[in-house]
């Protein structure tokens, strides 16, 4: 939990390696809108893809996989809204690949959060494996960079700010627990795949009334393996919200 005025933080195991999952592509999109603010990146810009590149869960890409391409700025959108995982791929390859993608994050400021894979295979995290993670602290401080910070111009931040307001996933997450007439973003990460354990991520940040906004960074490994979301997995997050509601008032 981070007040994005002040930098005070509290939380539990700030500091430990975490499975990212699909909350990269928060900081990705963010990356895709610095790149378009400082004049590297066209978002009008047409990424092409076929059949073959679509993922099993491509709600955008899927649709339109017969017009051969979607724009930087269309793919981002249901990179961060929908979290599809094939727009997601689509713009990290136009940055470069993974490591370029971990270098747009040193500049952004952190030094901690890494891109290894592509989707699916990012979610795949083993005990003691560094690759595709962060954690819970170095993921609130970007997000408070990027949410509140001078990181995208006004426009690129309220566009992205928009986009978390408007996301589909995780409405049984952090957002379940704090209250509904705070205006709050977030961008969803679950990791589910035979050999490891089932991950349960949200990342949000929210605006008490009357005070700085809360950047709150969520990384629950639920130790067991189960072959679909769990409802008892998401009331932990949703748990969290709550406790981030009252520290923020407290």
């Amino acid at each position: 939990l981070l007040d994005t005025a002040t930098g005070e933080f509290t939380g539990h195991r700030v500091d430990e390696h975490f499975a990212m999952c699909s909350t990269f592509k928060l900081p990705l999109v963010a990356a895709c809108l610095r790149e378009a603010d400082q004049g590297r990146l066209d978002l009008a810009e047409v990424l092409p893809y076929s059949r073959s590149d679509l993922l099993p869960w491509a709600p955008v890409t899927g649709r339109h996989v017969g017009q051969g391409g979607l724009s930087v700025a269309v793919l981002a959108q249901a990179a961060q809204e929908l979290s599809d995982g094939a727009a997601a791929n689509l713009l990290v390859r136009r940055l470069g690949g993974p490591a370029s993608v971990t270098a747009r994050f040193r500049d952004m400021g952190d030094a901690v959060t890494r891109l290894d894979r592509y989707e699916p295979d990012l979610g795949l995290v083993l005990s003691g494996d560094l690759r595709d993670t962060t954690t819970p602290l170095a993921m609130a401080q970007l997000v408070r960079r990027i949410t509140t910070g001078t990181l995208l111009r006004t426009d690129s931040r309220d566009r992205l700010l928009r986009w978390m307001e408007n996301t589909r996933t995780g409405t049984r997450r952090l957002r379940a627990g704090l209250p509904a007439h705070w205006r709050s973003g977030n961008k969803t990460g679950t990791g589910r795949a035979e050999g490891t354990t089932n991950k349960c991520n949200d990342v949000a940040v929210t605006f008490p009334p009357g005070r700085s906004p809360i950047v709150v960074a969520a990384y629950f490994d639920s130790g067991e393996y189960t072959a679909q979301v769990e409802a008892r997995h998401e009331a932990v997050l949703a748990q969290l919200g709550r406790i981030a509601a009252e520290w923020a008032v407290g």
